[in-house]
């Protein structure tokens, strides 16, 4: 019986798993807060582009559709 319980105590495959288990963790939670630091990022530049073109737009006193106006 304690030849088997040594034996048990020197298996380290489960604690391998774990490891390896926690390692996927942590690159998931910084995959997810690059992806939303990002994101946040992408979308104040598209916000500025838009604010951008509207402003754009009204100066040239143009009616947005592309055409000629008459």
């Amino acid at each position: 019986m304690t030849k088997i319980f040594a034996r048990l105590m020197k298996d380290e495959s489960g604690a391998t798993a774990i490891e390896y288990g926690l390692i996927a963790a942590l690159i998931s939670v910084a995959l997810i807060t690059g992806a939303t630091a990002l994101g946040g990022s992408l979308n104040n530049q598209f916000n500025e582009l838009s604010k951008t073109l509207d402003f754009k737009k009204t100066t040239a006193g143009g009616t947005g559709t592309g055409g000629t106006g008459g």
